[in-house]
């Protein structure tokens, strides 16, 4: 053997070992999309709205505080609308302070005064930039939550032109509720003085205030039950603060969920306990009052949130707290659960197209190029093998779109043995010699199938680029089936030529 054959030998050797051992076994290394698994397809809308207006509140406990602190008295303090916050009853002697407040902490806001009011408005560039912010963390935060939880290569992207919506797909979820309840939980933690409680219902509540709450304080239920506390509005710390969420147990050794504040908010927690031993504070997860006891202690960095939870429920919160809470709430449009056994009908009925496909391929290759149609099956069949082995390679999820993909693949690398192999048949009809005629139509046929796969391979890119998960899928197997049948359609079938007729100095007739 030629010491050039030798290593194309050894390459193509090389490349079949490596992608047999990437795919095998196939159930454990070829990852399954939602149409063939089986799992859950939801859209969800993020509250955007909540959003701007979960900031507007922000910037009034801001706009008061800063007020209070440079000593100016005013009425009240107050969200208009979700873009908008009105300041009433100030003294017309202050408006230069107020002016400077506003110029160095407010520039987000547009400013007008008036006789008996100071308005602002959000600014409508500002505004859009915090929807869109807001959508980009809620697509992050339920990233985060679907990787902790394990599903394994789920589909989370934007959906739709509307820019606030987004596609999730789970494949293999089999607790679909649970699922549902951690993608859609806010889990806003926030810790916030009691001011009293609790009491048997929120009328009640407000009889101790005359049927008129204060604008610093609210009402919140405690989680499973009825009763109300009234707490200040100002969070003393929230989960912007905290540093990490951990699984633990109380002193009781049940299940409970460990924290750890970053320093910001040690130092804000130490120094609100200090001055408020004997006081309650509230804990408190998506407006929920989780407990409220009493401080009988300094706290600064370390506590635990006790109740009577399962360790699933402390494994979710755990779970909730660690990715973050979402900028909104989100709003369900679409939901389907695709079952396992659906998913198994789809793979037995996209395998039974492969395998029809490939069996009468290979046959019309036989009937047709003989000898040669032995080459380009043997081509066929390895351009399959290392299709899914770089599948295995990349982790890429094979869906249906991905199989009709590979059914795509075998005709696209049959169709390039085609063309040379009527090349081939030209130069023998033109009198050449069959060396000559397979090593002119190897060099002439290969310009042409790489302007085809070239353009082909554009269009899959753009179909990955701007497609979505299925769409995707199919591009993904198409891409790496074009790459694969270049080497084995080319490079393969002819390594086969040359140690097939190659040995044989007076070659008088080739078998296509």
């Amino acid at each position: 053997m030629k010491k050039s054959m030798g290593w194309k030998v050894g390459l193509i050797l090389a490349v079949i070992v490596f992608s047999v051992w990437m795919f095998y076994p196939p159930k454990d290394k070829i990852n399954l999309g939602l149409d063939l698994k089986g799992g859950m397809h939801l859209i969800l809308e993020v509250q955007t709205d909540e959003a701007i207006r979960i900031q507007t509140d922000q910037s009034v406990e801001q706009l008061k505080s800063s007020l209070k602190d440079d000593g100016i008295e005013f009425e009240k303090v107050k969200r208009a609308s979700i873009d908008k916050i009105e300041i009433i009853g100030t003294s017309f002697d202050n408006e230069r302070m107020i002016k400077d407040i506003l110029e160095d902490d407010f520039r987000d806001w547009k400013v007008t005064y008036s006789s008996d009011r100071i308005t602002m408005i959000l600014r409508p560039n500002v505004e859009m930039k915090m929807r869109d912010q807001s959508v980009d963390q809620a697509l992050q935060t339920i990233r985060n939550r679907v990787d902790e939880f394990g599903v394994a290569e789920p589909v989370i992207q934007k959906e739709g032109l509307s820019g606030d919506r987004l596609l999730v797909q789970l494949p293999g979820v089999d607790d679909p509720a649970r699922v549902k309840s951690l993608i859609k939980s806010t889990a806003m933690l926030e810790w916030k003085h009691v001011v009293a409680g609790s009491f048997p219902s929120k009328e009640d509540a407000l009889k101790k205030y005359g049927g008129n709450l204060p604008d610093d304080l609210v009402i919140l239920k405690e989680k499973g039950s009825k009763s109300c506390y009234v707490l200040r509005a100002a969070s003393v710390v929230t989960g912007k603060d905290l540093k990490t969420a951990r699984s633990s147990v109380d002193e009781y050794g049940a299940p409970a969920v460990g924290f750890s504040l970053n320093s910001r908010g040690a130092r804000k927690f130490e120094k609100y306990t200090s001055k408020n031993i004997g006081q309650r504070c509230a804990i408190i997860l998506d407006n929920r009052v989780l407990l409220a006891p009493s401080i009988s202690t300094v706290i600064s960095g370390d506590g635990i949130i006790t109740g009577r939870y399962t360790s699933d429920e402390v494994n979710d919160m755990v779970l909730m707290l660690r990715s973050g809470a979402l900028p909104a709430p989100m709003k369900y449009l679409e939901e389907r659960t695709i079952g396992p056994s659906l998913g198994a009908d789809s793979i037995r009925k996209g395998l039974y197209a492969c395998i029809t496909g490939l069996i009468l391929v290979l046959i019309f290759m036989l009937i047709f190029y003989k000898g040669a149609g032995i080459n380009s099956n043997v081509a066929l069949i390895l351009n399959i093998i290392i299709l899914m082995g770089i599948l295995s390679y990349f982790k890429a999820t094979l869906t249906l779109p991905g199989i009709a993909g590979v059914i795509l693949t075998i005709g696209m690398a049959v169709d390039a043995n085609v063309l040379i192999f009527e090349r081939i048949k030209e130069n023998l009809r033109s009198g050449k010699s069959p060396k000559s005629a397979i090593e002119s139509g190897f060099k002439k046929a290969f310009l042409t199938i790489f302007d085809a796969n070239l353009t082909t391979i554009i269009a899959a890119i753009f179909l990955y680029q701007f497609g979505t998960g299925p769409i995707k899928g199919f591009s993904v197997t198409l891409i790496i089936g074009i790459v694969a049948s270049m080497f084995t359609a080319v490079f393969v079938s002819r390594v086969i030529f040359e140690l097939t007729y190659g040995k044989r100095k007076k070659l008088k007739k080739i078998s296509i």
